[in-house]
């Protein structure tokens, strides 16, 4: 997205730019990406052919890039992503037994001094995968270098052993004790980094755990292979002297670790978010904008917070551990009881089940009418169904999207869901700005793109962000499939797109002998009541419903 960003500046700009010139346009667009950065994504597309360098005065957009900027590079990103981190790793220098050289950090701007005591606390509790940090003027802002866990996987690679980082996410802590990851997404096939994902305020509880011991925190994973647990584990204890930690656990080889499986042969360990001291200061309100992995440090001019105390997780006990739960494996079995009849109209459909306040009924009934009968083609079906809650709350269900796979899948079509995204769309053009894989992931998505507030449905223009999603059949059943899908269409079920075999699908990429389908996310309607203000318990991929339970708009 942020290279989309810049091909976006030099292609309206029309002329040579620098470094400095394009990091105060991003800045402008929200983007807070410093001129070290920007080189540094420069250079990608200066390799892609995308830009290229004018002598010492900067970089102009070619042809070629004013093309991609058409099309979009979302399929690039998700692979970007991960290979961002590799490449991170790839350049971690630290010797462990001078303390020098360089680590990987994450950046986030702190220009409220609040925020600044707020995540210097969290720091001298120990919470933290290292004490040091920066602190860092820029062009009249102040920002804080925090170290990423990612250097332990970067001095892990410099000393010969094979890190693979899996997931990031959220940790549960109950006295102290961690239990479980509650939440996490896969590193790889994602535009958003795992714990981007989840560093909203509303999410982590760090200062309840500093506090109390109870709450839920950022964390990592990754695995490393058996014979190489000894080695290391002297690693961490060299790196512990020097001010690097945040080791929560260690597995047994094939030992599921905190939840999530590992393979045979290999070892689990799961590292504390280096972003922990800024999710903190979310947590107290402060509009941090927190980049992770993002820039090197030289970890001997870092600033030693020495008075921090030692790490204050204590060793997993394993008591009440809970396995933790793929979307994907919900998603299956879902897909596996939908029993919808396209001839009658007939059966159960997946359904999304949403909670508001009772007194905000009905304007968010007034809201998902707006929606259904302007804009259709952004939801899955016209028809809503309400559902008793807690609390004086009322559910709020809409149809899901994996329906039509369930469908697809009734009539002997090997149909599944691939990415959940942001589709742009502006006039007619359309393409994927963000994709997150279902595959690795134990939430949907949708949920976590809805509370970024990365949605914005302007049902009344032609310009707006939805959530959409793309969906992988087999070739062969192309005729079949559309033809399906062209009789769910009596139903209310739109289809945004069908692709062609072996071509990107509004930018997302298609495995081979396969195409691609998009549909519209059953939360949209969801999404623009929270969009309005009106607090919403967002709850996807719920339950199973009979179609003719619902009303219609």
């Amino acid at each position: 997205m942020k290279m989309m960003e810049i091909l976006r500046i030099l292609y309206s700009k029309n002329e040579i730019l620098g470094a400095k010139i394009i990091s105060q346009e991003l800045e402008k667009r929200g983007y807070s990406l410093g001129e070290r950065a920007v080189r540094y994504h420069m250079h990608i597309l200066d390799e892609k052919g995308f830009t290229e360098k004018v002598g010492y005065k900067g970089r102009q957009i070619t042809k070629k890039g004013i093309d991609e900027l058409k099309k979009g590079l979302i399929f690039d990103q998700v692979d970007f992503t991960f290979s961002r981190f590799q490449e991170k790793m790839y350049n971690v220098s630290l010797d462990y037994k001078k303390a020098t050289g360089s680590v990987i950090v994450n950046i986030s701007s702190i220009n409220d001094l609040d925020s600044s005591k707020i995540i210097t606390d969290v720091f001298k509790e120990g919470l933290s995968v290292s004490k040091h940090y920066n602190i860092v003027e820029k062009d009249d802002k102040t920002y804080i270098e925090t170290v990423c866990g990612t250097t332990i996987d970067g001095v892990f690679q410099q000393q010969g052993i094979i890190t693979k980082p899996l997931y990031g996410g959220l940790l549960k802590v109950e006295d102290y004790v961690p239990i479980n990851f509650t939440e996490q997404i896969a590193y790889e096939n994602t535009s958003i980094t795992p714990l981007e994902a989840f560093t909203g305020h509303d999410n982590t509880s760090v200062i309840d755990v500093i506090n109390n011991g109870t709450g839920v925190i950022p964390a990592n994973f990754r695995i490393i292979p058996e014979v190489k647990k000894q080695h290391a584990l002297a690693i961490l204890d060299n790196l512990k002297t020097i001010g690097i930690g945040g080791v929560i656990h260690i597995g047994n080889p094939g030992e599921a670790v905190l939840g999530i499986p590992v393979p045979e042969g290999m070892v689990g360990i799961a590292v504390v978010g280096g972003v922990t001291p800024l999710c903190a200061a979310r947590e107290e309100g402060y509009d941090l904008s927190i980049k992770l992995a993002d820039g090197y440090a030289e970890y001997s001019n870092m600033i030693n917070s020495s008075i921090a105390k030692n790490f204050p997780l204590k060793p997993v006990t394993y008591n009440n551990t809970t396995p933790v739960s793929f979307v994907l494996n919900k998603i299956y079995n879902l897909l596996s009881t939908v029993n919808f009849d396209i001839e009658s109209g007939e059966g159960d459909v997946i359904v999304n089940v949403s909670f508001v306040d009772r007194n905000n009924l009905d304007t968010s009934l007034e809201i998902l009418s707006k929606m259904y009968k302007s804009k259709p083609e952004f939801c899955i079906g016209n028809r809503y169904s309400l559902v008793d809650g807690p609390d004086n709350k009322v559910g709020i269900a809409t149809i899901c999207s994996l329906t039509i796979d369930g469908i697809l899948t009734k009539h002997g079509i090997s149909s599944f869901p691939k990415y959940s995204g942001i589709l742009d769309i502006y006039g007619n053009s359309r393409r994927f700005i963000e994709l997150i894989s279902y595959k690795g992931s134990s939430v949907d998505p949708h949920e976590i793109f809805i509370n970024k507030n990365m949605c914005e449905l302007n049902v009344s223009g032609d310009s707006c962000k939805i959530l959409a999603s793309v969906h992988s059949v087999p070739y062969i059943a192309r005729d079949k499939t559309v033809d399906i899908l062209d009789k769910l269409g009596e139903y209310g079920f739109e289809v945004l797109n069908i692709g062609k075999p072996n071509e990107y699908t509004y930018n997302a990429k298609i495995e081979k002998y396969h195409f691609g389908y998009v549909l519209a996310g059953g939360l949209n309607p969801i999404a623009a009541i929270k969009k309005e203000g009106i607090p919403t318990d967002v709850k996807s991929i719920e339950t199973m419903k009979n179609f003719n339970s619902f009303e219609e708009f």
